[in-house]
């Protein structure tokens, strides 16, 4: 039976890896960090606990030395690089700390593979928010990086770290450069899960409003699942390589707020104004992925639309503030 780490065992992309990874008969070993707060935050992978094949440990990759006892534990077949600060907002007022989390981590997860089992398969969560300014659209897997962000810099050194013990060591080390994705598990600091929960209160109670910064920004986004179903794929080729994984389609804010507010027959209009405390710095205007490298050489496409992700996200927060989901 093969073995797959996934750092960052609370989150989103965490969750649905191991329900994808679990379906294949692997053993997987979730690190995630001890928090005060565990308990609570167990709620994206509360149905995997006490599964035979689901084992739970702490960790943390800014401790090289817990990583390197967890893979010699295990001898991981497969590591994904999950963990992170995800939340480019708060790398503005956390820059030393996003660095750490999202470049370090990196290297000291490499380091324990190239020091305790150094054939075990890697895959690094890497971010389209590193072609920030971007050069060209859309951007492909050779479009320069220009990051608009802490936590695009950041990434943009986890990035070639992983590609440096690529092409240094040998290792089977690969990125995944993935565009935004989304789903009901997603953290409500997040823009998406902000309006759709934002969508469902409001439906719900009858009344509120909805602050939101810079409306006209565009994304490409997915569907987290289909995203960790691609990460699946780059580990089960025969050579490490690095691919975008994207819908080629990309939507403004304007157009999320009509999906998540129309879903519920709502006017999304009168319920939202501009706050400029959610006004960045530096804004990243237009992401839009061309993931055709990815659909040729590994077969993967998405299975979501844009339509069709919002409207289980809307109805997904609707059921949990009704109280039909906990």
């Amino acid at each position: 039976m093969s073995v797959a780490m996934i750092t960052g065992a609370r989150g989103q992309d965490s969750s649905y890896l191991a329900e994808i990874l679990l379906e294949k008969a692997y053993t997987v070993v979730g690190i995630n960090r001890r928090s005060s707060t565990q308990h609570a935050s167990n709620w994206r992978i509360a149905h995997l606990i006490g599964h035979p094949n689901y084992i739970l440990e702490d960790g943390d990759i800014t401790d090289s030395g817990s990583i390197s006892r967890l893979v010699s534990k295990y001898q991981p077949d497969e590591f994904y690089n999950l963990a992170a600060q995800s939340f480019v907002g708060a790398s503005w007022n956390e820059p030393l700390h996003t660095l750490a989390v999202n470049a370090g981590g990196v290297f000291n997860c490499l380091e324990a593979l190239r020091n305790v089992k150094p054939d075990t398969k890697f895959y690094q969560a890497s971010t389209s928010e590193m072609f920030g300014k971007v050069r060209e659209t859309p951007q492909k897997e050779t479009t320069p990086f220009h990051p608009r962000s802490p936590y695009g810099v950041a990434k943009v050194c986890g990035y070639w770290a992983t590609r440096n013990y690529r092409e240094s060591y040998g290792m089977f080390t690969t990125n995944g450069i993935l565009f935004n994705h989304e789903s009901p598990r997603r953290g409500l600091e997040f823009v998406t899960r902000k309006i759709t929960n934002a969508a469902a209160r409001i439906y719900s109670s009858g009344s509120g409003r909805l602050g939101l910064g810079n409306i006209d920004s565009q994304r490409d986004w997915g569907h987290a699942r289909d995203y960790m179903e691609a990460a699946y794929l780059m580990l089960q080729q025969d050579t490490p390589d690095d691919y975008i994984i994207a819908t080629g389609k990309t939507h403004s804010i304007r157009d999320l707020l009509d999906v998540a507010f129309g879903t519920l027959g709502l006017d999304w209009e009168e319920y939202v104004y501009i706050d400029e405390r959610f006004v960045r710095p530096a804004e990243v205007d237009l992401l839009l992925g061309d993931a055709t490298k990815a659909r040729e050489q590994l077969g993967w496409k998405p299975a979501y639309d844009f339509g069709s992700l919002i409207e289980e996200m809307v109805l997904q927060d609707l059921e949990r503030i009704r109280g039909q989901v906990v």
